[in-house]
């Protein structure tokens, strides 16, 4: 490909861990290995959900959802990882490397809504115990989980709009394993100040606005459990916001870094690194989290484990 100013690129190369070419086998066998324990871990918290129905509650409806959320998280990013490892198959199109982002941006402002939402479902149950049943009702969590959808797919769609409107002449080496907003801002042959403020803009809102609700329901939270006499009883009731607790400030700290930030970041080796946590990593320990955690969870898939043995 040309890499002259008259000349618009029409597809990137992901350069992925090309630093660590001696390691593309064990590299390849270990996001291989997390990317299926990541599926199944999220199929079985699915499936457990499904079929156990003491665990048709909001909070499970929510957790599910969750799981869901990751499993295309996920598949967004690494298969494309894995083909440039296994396949040295590192090229992607123009449109594939927007598709790429606007989907992984989609998901992660999805997340950060549903994350809010579960922290207003432990706000309600804790704070609000005689209300929660006639508030959160299974219609209202319908609509509060296709909101959540629905937002990061509309919040998404102010910086694909901002992106857009960028040339890239060339070169075309995206220095990232997938297609991210950073490094594709450091390839543009237009002026992206203004793009770059608005963009930050854009994910501020949604970062900070989700943050925020969290926070606060976390803070009322966190008041009426310190008011409860005995530590057991504190203890019983703060279990059950703790796993959500733990994957919030791993989701939120990463994020944040990445995106709340008025410049590109052109360190591209700490783009990659932090990238990993929150788009590898953290989906596998997710479910971990919530399950070793969860004794209802565990109990609903020991009874489904035993179920054929009985019969």
């Amino acid at each position: 490909m040309s890499n002259s100013n008259d000349t618009l690129v029409t597809e990137f190369i992901l350069l992925g861990f090309s630093e660590l070419c001696h390691f593309q086998g064990l590299l390849s066998g270990l996001f291989l290995t997390i990317y299926v324990v990541t599926l199944l871990e999220n199929l079985v918290i699915i499936g457990t959900i499904g079929a156990s129905r003491q665990l048709h509650t909001p909070m499970y409806f929510f957790l599910a959802n969750l799981s869901v959320l990751e499993i295309f998280y996920t598949t967004v990013t690494i298969p494309k990882l894995l083909a440039s490892l296994l396949a040295q198959a590192r090229a992607i199109s123009f449109s594939g490397c927007l598709t790429q982002l606007f989907l992984f941006l989609s998901l992660g402002s999805s997340e950060c809504f549903l994350l809010a939402t579960m922290a207003c479902d432990r706000y309600l149950a804790i704070c609000r115990p005689l209300h929660y049943p006639a508030i959160m009702h299974s219609r209202l969590c319908l609509h509060l989980t296709l909101s959540a959808w629905l937002g990061g797919f509309l919040a998404s769609f102010i910086s694909m709009a901002l992106i857009s409107h960028l040339r890239f002449c060339g070169p075309n080496i995206l220095n990232h394993f997938f297609c991210d907003i950073s490094p594709l801002l450091q390839l543009s042959c237009s002026d992206t100040t203004t793009i770059e403020t608005l963009d930050f803009a854009a994910a501020l809102a949604v970062l900070a606005t989700s943050l925020l609700v969290t926070a606060f329901s976390y803070a009322h939270i966190l008041a009426i459990v310190l008011r409860i006499p005995g530590g057991a009883g504190r203890h019983k009731a703060f279990s059950t916001c703790t796993s959500h607790l733990v994957v919030v400030v791993i989701f939120y700290t990463t994020t944040l870094f990445m995106y709340a930030r008025p410049h590109a970041i052109t360190s591209f080796d700490l783009n990659k690194l932090v990238s990993l946590v929150y788009s590898v990593v953290t989906p596998l320990l997710n479910p971990i989290i919530y399950c070793l955690r969860n004794h209802d969870i565990r109990e609903a898939l020991t009874k489904l484990l035993q179920a054929p043995g009985r019969s």
